[in-house]
């Protein structure tokens, strides 16, 4: 999947999308929701109370796999559907929905909390730590999973606003898109994800 992201990236770029057939297409597209929605509603900062360090390590590790393959998945779709000349046919409902609640659902619960400390659960139930004083002592590293992952949603945040130039979309997809351009302008340390989002914002606006 990581591959298919890359090459249909330079295929994109080439812009021959448009002389795949229709139907295989369409058919690859219905293959990568399923990859999206494997990976669209797990959380990768659960603890599953395993018996070891190591387990959790594991857990988090396959966790962290399939959220990155649907990821990959995420951005092959959309640069199918951003290509010049597209057939209408490639413009799925459910394929797009599925990659803004994959989108939405690991900002708010992966990539928030591993940035802005703020946005982390209180692991012993008292919500979200909401105290700014938690940003200062926030460790500026993160795992390079993470850091893969958040570059790939910055892309895929960029290319829905090359969508909605190109595709109507409905008014509940609208608001979704919406709220998730507009929550990254109250989180910190993800200056690049804002600059996405001003896209996608912005996008929104000409709708």
């Amino acid at each position: 999947l990581s591959e298919l992201g890359s090459e249909s990236a330079k295929i994109k770029a080439m812009g021959i999308m448009d002389k795949l057939s229709t139907d295989k297409t369409v058919k690859v597209l219905n293959i990568l929701e399923k990859n999206i929605q494997d990976g669209s509603k797990l959380s990768t900062l659960l603890n599953h109370n395993n018996d070891t360090e190591d387990e959790e390590r594991l857990w988090r590790d396959l966790i962290m796999e399939r959220v990155t393959k649907s990821a990959d998945a995420c951005l092959t779709a959309i640069n199918i559907m951003t290509s010049p000349n597209m057939p209408k046919a490639v413009y799925i409902e459910d394929v797009i929905e599925r990659v803004i609640q994959y989108t939405k659902f690991h900002l708010q619960n992966t990539l928030y909390p591993q940035y802005d400390p703020v946005y982390r659960v209180d692991p012993h139930g008292g919500g979200l730590l909401s105290s700014k004083a938690k940003r200062a002592k926030c460790s500026t590293h993160k795992q390079r999973v993470i850091v893969m992952l958040y570059n790939k949603v910055c892309d895929i945040v960029s290319s829905l606003s090359e969508l909605l130039e190109i595709q109507l979309l409905t008014d509940t997809t609208i608001l979704q898109v919406s709220s998730m351009g507009i929550t990254p302008f109250f989180v910190e340390n993800v200056s690049e994800l804002q600059l996405c989002a001003i896209k996608l914002v912005t996008a929104v606006s000409n709708f």
